[in-house]
């Protein structure tokens, strides 16, 4: 998909190429590059040491109910989403999609992209038989739920995580 966006204050269009795309193993130091670089991530990220991101992406492949994915623009990693597939009996046993780890990477917010990402989740997770996309985000990222909130997402929950 490419994507013609207007230079600011040159007046000029350039033409960028923007994919969402399953993530590969080569991409998991520019995934962990993204996470690290946001003022929650730099207390829990350790971009130095891949080999624990490596292993969890290698067993994440194997998972049929997990994809990984990328915003791929113009061949960089720029943004990354990670969607785990699942049933409970609530919903009648309906199948529902959970989305962790949502980046993009903070020159490129309010472009669009995240837009462009969060539709290919919902796309997947349709195809994935789901009727309903979730997720969480830290209580912190006022502007993250004001974007949730633009493309349909509802505050219907409270989130609670319990670290061991």
């Amino acid at each position: 998909m490419s994507e013609t966006t207007e230079v600011p204050g040159t007046g000029a269009s350039v033409c960028e190429e923007v994919l969402v795309r399953i993530a590969r193993r080569a991409d998991v130091p520019a995934i962990v590059a993204l996470l690290a670089d946001d003022v929650l991530g730099r207390t829990r990220e350790d971009p130095s040491d891949l080999d624990t991101y490596v292993e969890a992406f290698d067993e994440m492949a194997l998972d049929p109910n997990s994809d990984l994915l990328v915003l791929d623009l113009d061949g960089e990693v720029v943004g990354t989403a990670h969607l785990v597939y699942g049933r409970s009996l609530a919903r009648k046993g309906q199948r529902r999609c959970t989305v962790e780890s949502v980046q993009v990477a903070a020159r490129l917010r309010g472009r669009g992209l995240g837009a462009l990402l969060i539709g290919a989740v919902i796309d997947l997770a349709r195809a994935h038989g789901c009727g309903l996309v979730q997720l969480t985000s830290h209580k912190s990222r006022t502007d993250a739920h004001r974007f949730y909130r633009r493309l349909g997402f509802e505050a219907s929950h409270e989130g609670m995580k319990l670290i061991l």
